[in-house]
Parts: structure tokens; sequence; C-alpha cells
């Protein structure tokens, strides 16, 4: 519940504390006393929208306090957790206005956004009024307080669960299904791809391998002509060895023939012969060993020149190209499987949406049973609140095309003002005053079930009184037997029921001064006799308004 509203420099407010109590709390006052500068403060403390045009007169800025306590496992205090905001203790909310328009948002002292603020604030007080900018204008929140009435929510939330479900098992197949789509656009090529690589084979180190050995026959074919025509100049015609070989026997015989002069020059030749031989025997086999096959060097190049093309084609280095081989094997296996996969999840997405219609169903069919509950509860509130020729109605119409978290459902509050009239939405239809009594209705038949812990009632009273001011007076009264209420009222007979009254007035801000500045006291039980007779009598206060006024206090003690 609201606890203190602290304004400071707000229209006609200068500084302000208020503290408020459990139970039904009145204001009254003169028109323009600056009642409805009370609620545009709590409003604006609440998310509402800034005004630069709410400062007061003269100053750069103002500011507005408002202090809850409610249980920790308040709504409220949830969504403050969810979004990284202290909750412990008093909730506080306070809003900065500034002369220029601007404004400044914190709850418990931690800057927040007004998006924030008005979310905490929509769960914590309800205002209600003549004005389209109050509460229950949103059908969304119709639904809401619907399916509190019929005690729906674990089956809304059992709902929400399975529309994830089946959203989360839809989005999947999509997914999925793109996937499939776009694989089967590229399956011929991928197909042709597998074929092409798994001809050609490519190993790993294929490319080194092929590239060393390419090398060692182009430098084999490169030295091949040197050796072979040293061979031809040993081994061939011209070679000096048989010519050597000759002249060494020629010697040889002279050397008889003169002792100790050709000997060392016989040696010596026939050492050169024997190095001779042994060089063309080496030269022989050196030759052997750069012979290859040309048809392997023109495998091998055609080979390597075919690995490297692979490459070229596919965008990846020649040494990947095994790799690519598998995973293009792995994406055709994919698509298969996948196909596979792709009836599957067709099967958990329609199971999945099945189970969630049939639950929505259900849950419709028992939102147009806690429906027509609470419209008749509405229906026995009206003759009391002089509206017995009207007809409160809940629309629920279901659409399972426009499925949502929440169900197949929307939910509209429906009036019918007089008999012949054409029923519409309440917002629409009712008058300022007959909304007023409209949601008077609607919050007492709803008690505590769906709704703020603080309940505004902005002037629901106007253009009433005697019976029908009464009976609005004792169903504010029941109603804050559950919740606390506020009201701003000139009804006495309302007054009379609070278990606070707030007396507003305005006057001169101080000795002296010109400017007028509103107040507020809070009135002690003998005090509120005259202020009731005052709303009896008008002006002047006569002594039968004040015995009137007793009259009215003593019946509703």
């Amino acid at each position: 519940m609201l606890i203190q509203l602290s304004i400071r420099d707000i229209v006609l407010i200068e500084k302000l504390d208020l503290a408020f109590e459990a139970g039904l709390s009145v204001l009254t006052g003169e028109t323009g006393a600056g009642k409805s500068i009370l609620l545009d403060s709590l409003s604006l403390a609440l998310g509402g929208r800034g005004d630069g045009g709410l400062v007061r007169h003269g100053e750069d800025k103002g500011q507005v306090t408002a202090v809850f306590d409610v249980p920790m496992n308040h709504s409220a205090r949830k969504l403050l957790r969810d979004n990284g905001i202290d909750d412990e203790g008093d909730l506080i909310f306070r809003r900065i206005q500034s002369a220029d328009g601007r404004t400044r948002a914190s709850i418990n002292d931690q800057p927040v956004s007004v998006q924030m603020m008005r979310q905490a604030g929509q769960v914590l007080v309800e205002i209600h009024g003549q004005h389209d900018d109050r509460a229950l204008i949103d059908t969304g929140a119709h639904r809401t307080l619907v399916d509190a009435f019929a005690g729906l929510n674990d089956e809304v939330l059992a709902v929400s669960h399975l529309y994830k479900s089946w959203r989360d098992a839809d989005r999947s197949l999509k997914t999925h299904r793109a996937k499939v789509e776009a694989a089967a656009r590229e399956a011929d090529y991928i197909r042709a791809s597998v074929e092409e690589l798994e001809a050609l084979s490519p190993r790993d180190g294929e490319e080194e391998e092929l590239a060393e050995q390419r090398s060692k026959m182009q430098k084999s074919e490169r030295i091949a002509g040197d050796i072979s025509e040293a061979s031809e100049f040993l081994n061939g015609n011209g070679s000096p060895v048989p010519l050597i070989a000759s002249m060494v026997r020629r010697l040889e015989r002279k050397s008889h023939e003169a002792p100790g002069l050709l000997e060392e020059t016989v040696e010596l030749l026939d050492q050169a012969l024997n190095h001779l031989s042994n060089a063309q025997m080496e030269v022989e086999t050196a030759l052997r060993r750069t012979e290859f096959d040309p048809r392997e060097l023109e495998r091998v190049e055609e080979r390597l020149f075919a690995l490297r093309a692979a490459g070229r084609k596919y965008s990846v280095a020649v040494v990947d190209l095994p790799a690519l081989a598998e995973k293009m094997v792995a994406d055709l296996a994919d698509l298969d499987a996948g196909e596979e996969r792709l009836g599957e999840l067709e099967k958990l997405a329609a199971a999945a949406k099945e189970e969630f219609d049939r639950a929505a169903l259900v849950l419709s069919g028992k939102r147009k049973a806690g429906a027509e509950t609470l419209a008749e509860a509405v229906m026995q509130e009206l003759p009391a609140l002089k509206l017995e020729r009207a007809r409160f109605m809940v629309e629920v119409t279901a659409n399972p095309e426009a499925a949502a978290a929440e169900g197949i459902d929307t939910v509209e509050f429906h009036v019918q003002t007089n008999p012949g009239t054409r029923p519409g939405p309440i917002m629409k239809v009712a008058s300022g005053g007959e909304l007023s009594r409209f949601l008077l209705a609607l919050k007492v038949a709803l008690a505590d079930r769906g709704s703020a812990p603080t309940l505004v009632f902005d002037e629901i009273d106007t253009g009433v009184g005697g019976a029908v001011a009464d009976a609005i007076g004792q169903r504010l009264k029941r109603l804050s037997g559950t919740v606390q209420v506020l009201s701003v009222t000139h009804a006495p007979q309302v007054a009379a029921r609070a278990a606070t009254h707030l007396l507003i007035s305005k006057g001169p801000a101080g000795d002296g001064s010109d400017k007028i500045a509103t107040r507020v006291a809070t009135m002690a039980p003998e005090n509120r006799t005259e202020e009731i007779a005052r709303m009896l009598a008008g002006a002047s206060v006569t002594d039968e308004a004040r015995a009137a006024a007793r009259s009215l206090l003593a019946g509703n003690g």
C-alpha cells in the first residue's frame, strides 16, 4: 500500500508530506483547492507523463516521492529484482520534474527509465476516474481481471508454457527447413563435386611428395647430358683408353731394351689406365642412375596439375582437398538425414501446437464461464449505483488464428447504458460518471482479486447524490477491507465512511506572501463534523447541516 507521498514545488504545492493509512481515505476540499494536483503528482511518481508546467512558478524543478509497503512476494518486487534493482525494505519511487520538461526517475535511489517506473507503478496503484488516461484502457487488462476473478492464473501459466514450447518447436522447424532447402538447391553441385573429388582421391601430403619427385626428375634430366658426354668420351670411339693401353704395351717392350729408363713412366701410365677404367665404370653407373621413364615425369606432372586445378576450383589449398572431400560427403549425408529430421520436426511442431490448441480451448471455455459469472456479479451492484437500466457484459472472443502466450481469447468489457441503445466497449459507450460507477461495481465484484494494493477513485460520485452517493460510499468502504482505497470526493455520504479524512485547502504561502499554496491536513475525528457539514450545506454552514453531518458520521462509524 501507499504509506507516504512527499511533494516539493509542484504547481501550488511548495512542500507537502502526507502519510496514508490502510482502509478508506478521502480527500475533500473546495473546488480548485488542489485535489487534482495531488493525483497528478502521484501519477508523476508512478511514471505518468511529465510536463514542465507542473513545476511551481519561479522554481527550476519539482519533485514527487511515493513510498510503498508491499509483501516480499509482490509482483512489483519481482519486476524490480528481474531488472537488477534493489527491492529491500520499502519501495521508494522518486520523480524529478524540470521546468524545461525533462524528468529523472529512480526507484530505491537507483536510476530507472520512465517505462520501468510505469510498469512497476501499474501493479502498485490503479487510478480510476472520468478520464481516458486512467486505468482499464488496455483490453489486455480485461483478460487479466477475468482470469484473476475465475482463478485461472495457473491455467494461463500452463498455456503460456505450452505456447512457448510450440513456438520454439515451430522456430526449430522453420530454421531446419530453410537449411534443408538451401542444401537441396546445392545438392547437384555437391554430388558432382563429391564424384569429382572421389575420382581424384587426393591424399594428405600428396602435393609435396609429387613436387619432390618432379623436381628430382627435372634435375636428373638436366645433368644426364653432361654425364652422357663424359661416358661418350671415356667409352666411345674417341676414347683415349685404347690409345694409352697400346702406348703402355709398346713402352713395356722397349723398357727391356733400355733398363732403368722407362720403368717409372710405364708404371705411371699403367696407373692412369687403371683410373680411367674406374672412371669408365663410375660414369656408366651415374648414367644409369639418371635414367627415368619420361612417361613417369609426365604422369607426376599431370597428377600435380590436376590437384592444383582442383584447389583453384574449390578455392582451397591442395593440402585441404582431402578435408573438403570429407566435408562434402558429410554434407550429402546431412542432406539425406536432414530430410528425415525435417519429418521428425514437423511431427514435433504439430504435436506441440495440438497440445497448445487443446489447452487454450479448455482455457477459453473456463474464461467464458468466468466472464459470465463476473458479469452477473457486476450487474448485482448496478441498481444501487443508479445504473439499474444498464447492462454489463464481458465479451470473450476466441480466435485460434491469433494465438498468443495468454491463449486464443480477446476479452473486452462492454456496457449498454440504456435499453434500446447499442452495447459497446465500456471506455467508449459510458459517460464519465457512468464509467466511474461501472468501474467501482467491477472493483467491488473483483474484491482483492486482480487488483493493485492501492486503488484511487477520482470524483466517481460527480453528478450523484443521496442514495447513490451513499451506495458508492458503502462499496468503497467494503472495498477498503481488502485493499487500500483513496477517494477524491464531493459527497458527504462518501466522506463520512472514511477511516482517514484529508482536507485540502489553499491560501497564502506565508505571512505577507502574495503566492498561493495548497495545504493538506489530516482531520481529527472531532473536526470532521464541520467539514462534512460544509459539504452538505455549502459556503454557509447551518446547525441543521451540522446535525446531519453528525448523523452521517454516527451511522457510518
